[in-house]
């Protein structure tokens, strides 16, 4: 990952799914840039290894997003350990699996949209009023080549990440002027541990994992977008394998 210029040295952020794969890219990724990374993520002995690994700055709130009552809890300590909302809300956290529509049982369609959807969603409830009220921040939604594409097999996640993409853009329209600014990265396949289930490299239409994005490319086009000037906002980047 090439170097930015240090704006962004003594900010603050939050990084859901932040234990690894993209989260954890994008947390180490913002952490070189002096950031006080707090990270997010259910696993609690993984998450304060990797948040041990990243410094004192780092700061490891075990939680599920898919639990509205636990995502508000950690969205009540993160204000409370940094003094207020986060400069940088990074929704990144998320679930992965495929089944036909008929083969989705509904409690499995229900835990892809909370954690997909309805957490992002709760996050940025809990923490927008008090970016407004500062008149300052970014909000970074990550989605996926299936924000816009559909794929068979992707019903739950799809569906959810459709949403995320709606939640995003209403969002970025009622932030318009008030100093907080919103951006949707939107990777091709990344190469992290979702696939280990789904062995893409035996599956036909599928890519080989050695042909995706890797998780650092991913945190670079975050980085992209949260050191723009503050009259620039980065509305969407879409990302592939060139």
């Amino acid at each position: 990952m090439s170097p930015v210029e240090p704006v962004l040295r003594g900010r603050t952020a939050l990084v859901s799914g932040a234990s690894r794969g993209i989260g954890l890219a994008i947390a180490r990724g913002l952490a070189r840039e002096g950031v006080r990374v707090a990270m997010l993520a259910r696993g609690e002995a993984e998450l304060r290894a990797r948040a041990a690994e990243l410094g004192a700055g780092a700061l490891a709130l075990p939680c599920d997003v898919g639990d509205p009552d636990a995502t508000r809890q950690a969205a009540g300590e993160l204000a409370d350990r940094f003094g207020g909302a986060p400069d940088i809300v990074v929704n990144n956290a998320g679930l992965f699996a495929l089944a036909r529509v008929d083969h989705t049982t509904v409690s499995a369609f229900h835990r892809m949209l909370d954690v997909n959807l309805v957490g992002p969603f709760v996050l940025l409830r809990e923490l927008l009023p008090a970016m407004r009220a500062r008149g300052r921040g970014h909000v970074v939604t990550i989605g996926s080549i299936a924000d816009h594409r559909i794929f068979p097999e992707n019903a739950s996640y799809s569906a959810s990440k459709f949403g995320l993409r709606a939640l995003h853009e209403v969002t970025r329209l009622e932030l318009k002027g008030t100093g907080v600014r919103a951006t949707l990265v939107s990777p091709g396949p990344v190469n992290t541990g979702i696939w280990d289930e789904v062995q893409p490299d035996e599956r036909p239409g599928f890519a080989r994992r050695r042909e995706m994005l890797s998780p650092d490319a991913v945190a670079a086009a975050v980085l992209f977008a949260v050191t723009q000037p503050d009259d620039v906002n980065v509305d969407e980047l879409r990302l592939s394998r060139s």
